[in-house]
């Protein structure tokens, strides 16, 4: 189902996971996401956000019904999108706007997004592929099944966390792990579960507490000598300057979260300016949010852009993978995302 207007369309797309995603919010079969379309197929953007973000569809809609109604063209210098797109809406829905209008100038200059924002050209950065909450033995098996990553993002942040971790390194003796709690833990228990945790060989600790304890982040970060990254707590330039300011080491940052590339990459440089690792994430997204961010990958330390690989009905090709899950952006004009052809 979609609405048209005279400057853009966009649909709503169920996007099927190939395995339930259980995390410290609760467990999930399908997630959504929006794609939008600038009028004569000149740009695309997409919005995807988590349910427990607590951002409903019909703000977004809003949104881009507002931007369809404007009269002023679209802009056609980079410097100028972030105030055409503007301060008002969700997040998501502004990411979808900025990144079909940054899609849009790159195809009119025929180069790379990356190009227009004058980063270095992607690095080969090998992704890494999450594995949900689940039992341990579960846990153990698709870890086993994900031979071909050699980065594992494990979900923790419930009972058990320990005897799940152990149970993938058992099965991934070989894999570098990174846990990601996603809020689930309070301070004091994180301190604790990752004393416990620690001698499995870990990367890194992403959002060991909840999103507004800024103060309990930095604590965790002053009991470890892992690098704690921030997912939930950043979606702000204040957030950066408040996690560094706490002591923490790094952040995940997500277009989705912040609004586009705009914002994004303001906060990206800053978090290097203070002195901030740097791990680009997405949410459960298509092809075309994941390959937008890749083209940050000059910027970047880590990258956590599996959304693709987890799901089984992606409308797009755009990024793609080799044998070790190394992230390559395709060489096109714009984002580079195309819709799949339809067989039959």
């Amino acid at each position: 189902m979609h609405k048209t207007l005279p400057r853009l369309i966009w649909q709503r797309t169920i996007l099927h996971l190939r395995n339930p995603f259980r995390l410290s919010y609760g467990v999930s079969e399908t997630r959504h996401a929006f794609w939008i379309r600038l009028a004569d197929d000149e740009g695309w953007g997409e919005a995807a956000i988590p349910p427990y973000y607590g951002i409903d569809d019909a703000s977004m809609i809003a949104t881009w019904e507002a931007a369809a109604q404007r009269v002023e063209p679209f802009p056609d210098d980079p410097a100028q999108v972030e105030a055409w797109v503007g301060s008002a809406g969700p997040a998501p829905a502004r990411c979808a706007l900025d990144l079909a209008l940054h899609d849009r100038i790159a195809r009119q200059r025929g180069v790379p997004l990356h190009a227009i924002l004058d980063l270095p050209a992607p690095i080969a950065l090998p992704t890494s592929f999450t594995i949900a909450i689940s039992e341990p033995d579960v846990m153990a098996r698709l870890a086993s099944e994900a031979n071909r990553y050699t980065i594992l993002k494990i979900k923790l942040g419930s009972d058990d966390d320990a005897a799940r971790l152990a149970a993938v390194r058992a099965a991934r003796s070989d894999a570098i792990l990174r846990v990601d709690a996603n809020a689930g833990w309070s301070a004091e228990e994180a301190v604790a579960r990752i004393g416990e945790i620690e001698r499995y060989g870990l990367e890194m600790i992403e959002q060991p507490v909840a999103k507004h304890d800024i103060m309990g982040m930095g604590i965790v970060q002053a009991h470890t000598g892992l690098p704690v990254v921030a997912d939930e707590s950043v979606r702000s330039m204040a957030d950066i300057e408040a996690l560094a300011t706490a002591g923490v080491r790094g952040i995940n940052l997500k277009l989705q979260k912040v609004g586009g590339l705009g914002p994004g990459l303001r906060m990206l440089h800053r978090a290097r300016e203070l002195g901030l690792r740097v791990l680009l994430g997405c949410m459960i997204e298509t092809s075309l949010g994941t390959t937008a961010m890749a083209h940050l990958a000059g910027l970047a330390d880590w990258l956590d852009l599996d959304a693709p690989l987890l799901i089984s009905n992606d409308p797009f090709e755009g990024l793609a993978y080799d044998d070790h899950a190394h992230v390559r952006v395709p060489e096109r004009p714009g984002i580079g995302a195309l819709v799949k052809a339809v067989a039959g």
